[in-house]
């Protein structure tokens, strides 16, 4: 059984300690912070066993020479660390290519590694697929997505639909907790959305409470998040009402989820 922990990190970061059957040995994604990992690692007696990567920003980079000196210093064997491999991140020494290696084995993980191509937030964003788990990084997030920054927001919404495509089931660890922000924008465009209010509502109270968002699950944010909904008449409608577009003009959902990419950038 594979075991998820959040260490927060920054104001709003998740840095996730990836831990199988109890095994001493961990993996941690996208550690933006070297010093809460060392003393998450130290306080639990655990090793680190490699660093997995969704992009080179330095949130989700900035410990990974810092981890890399302190695998050195306990005596680990040379840290893996995974990531984009058309993406220049210091540290990174196992680079991975979605294109030929679709799957890969980890050591003291039980189950083979989905890689997936997610260009749009970055050139080369990746996210790893384990078991019934997806880290995607800055690509999804609960009730949004992430800024298109380096690629084209036909990329970003490729990726999107890629992750969408995902079985409902499969549990979405995003790298920020960003839902309530995210839930006052979802909430402007889809209001009568039920399942969006009730949602809104158990985040609110758990974040009253101190307690993380995330996961989320791929059947949850297609029910409640616009950007995975840009083929629904109500997402639509919105669009056309916010931008003063006619009822009669078409829109694709390509057009759909850039104008509504570019509403909640300056929402």
């Amino acid at each position: 059984m594979l075991t998820i922990t959040a260490i927060p990190a920054f104001n709003d970061n998740y840095i996730w300690v990836l831990q199988q059957d109890s095994v001493p040995y961990v993996y941690v994604v996208d550690p933006g912070d070297a010093s809460v990992v060392t003393d998450y690692l130290e306080l639990h007696g655990l090793t680190l066993a490699g660093i997995l990567l969704t992009h080179h920003h330095a949130d989700h980079t900035g410990g990974v020479p810092a981890l890399v000196e302190y695998a050195k210093q306990t005596g680990a064997t040379p840290l893996k660390v995974y990531g984009p491999h058309n993406e220049s991140i210091v540290g990174l020494n196992v680079p991975l290519d979605p294109t030929s290696t679709a799957h890969c084995l980890l050591p003291y993980l039980s189950h083979p590694v989905q890689v997936l191509s997610l260009p749009g937030h970055t050139a080369g964003h990746i996210a790893y697929v384990i078991e019934d788990n997806v880290f995607c990084g800055d690509t999804l997030f609960s009730a949004g997505c992430g800024r298109v920054f380096e690629g084209s927001p036909a990329q970003m919404h490729q990726a999107l639909s890629r992750l969408a495509t995902l079985p409902d089931h499969t549990k979405v660890y995003c790298a920020h907790e960003y839902t309530l922000a995210n839930l006052q924008f979802a909430l402007r465009v889809d209001p009568d959305n039920c399942a969006l209010h009730a949602y809104a509502k158990q985040v609110a109270a758990l974040r009253k409470q101190g307690r993380a968002s995330i996961p989320s699950t791929i059947a949850l944010e297609l029910t409640i998040n616009p950007f995975l909904r840009t083929d629904k008449p109500e997402i639509v409608n919105s669009i056309k009402q916010h931008f003063n577009m006619q009822d009669t003009q078409h829109l694709d959902e390509l057009t759909c989820f850039t104008l509504l990419r570019q509403w909640k950038n300056i929402f």
